[in-house]
């Protein structure tokens, strides 16, 4: 008989040690439990204002494209401008490179002008400021110095860096165009010498170095 008793007596004392912690601390749980139904709910809310912002800068995204696939270069700058202004960020970036690409159609300047902003943004990830970095050396590649383009490119060229195959390209062909035989000797040798080097960039470097003769200075 003393058994049940006994059980008796500690589901009493149970009972009321809880009912003086929930006296204590009921209102506390209550708010508790209040701020994470709070939190999960204005979680949920962002989540889906994110995706809902995602989705209209994609739209606005794939309309710009379509208007510089149909020739309408100055409505689709504006539109990518205005995805730049208010677009999400993985596609203001997008539209970043897409409006240069389309400005480099017939303002070379105002596209590397562009270029170099994205390449400086430090808010940009380093492979993304170096592809820009590149687009840039491509439009200037015909007409700048070697010297300029050693500033802009040569940093690109060391070993680990994500473009550097086409920026050591690029390098040789402004050597090659500057008649400096020793600059274009050094980037070519650095490019077919590297067992990384894609074979298209090889073949075409091993073509510049044999085949046609250096352009003058200046």
């Amino acid at each position: 008989m003393s058994d049940p008793i006994l059980r008796e007596v500690d589901e009493e004392v149970r009972r009321e040690r809880l009912k003086k912690l929930w006296d204590r601390y009921g209102g506390i749980a209550i708010a508790v439990a209040i701020l994470i139904v709070a939190g999960i709910g204005g979680w949920r809310a962002w989540e889906w204002n994110q995706t809902r912002q995602a989705a209209q800068s994609g739209a606005a995204f794939e309309a710009a494209v379509k208007l510089a696939d149909e020739g309408k270069s100055a409505e689709a700058v504006s539109a990518f401008e205005r995805i730049i202004a208010e677009g999400t960020s993985g596609y203001r970036l997008l539209a970043r490179f897409r409006e240069a690409a389309e400005l480099a159609e017939k303002d070379r300047p105002a596209a590397v002008k562009l270029y170099d902003a994205i390449a400086a943004d430090g808010g940009q990830s380093p492979a993304m400021r170096d592809l820009a970095a590149v687009r840039a050396g491509l439009l200037l590649v015909d007409s700048a110095s070697l010297d300029e383009m050693q500033k802009r490119l040569e940093p690109l060229t060391a070993g680990g860096r994500p473009f550097r195959h086409t920026a050591r390209e690029l390098m040789a062909l402004s050597a090659w165009r500057a008649g400096d035989a020793a600059a274009t000797r050094k980037w070519v040798d650095l490019i077919v010498t590297d067992p990384e080097t894609p074979p298209n960039t090889r073949a075409r470097v091993e073509v510049l170095a044999s085949g046609a003769p250096a352009v003058g200075k200046g």
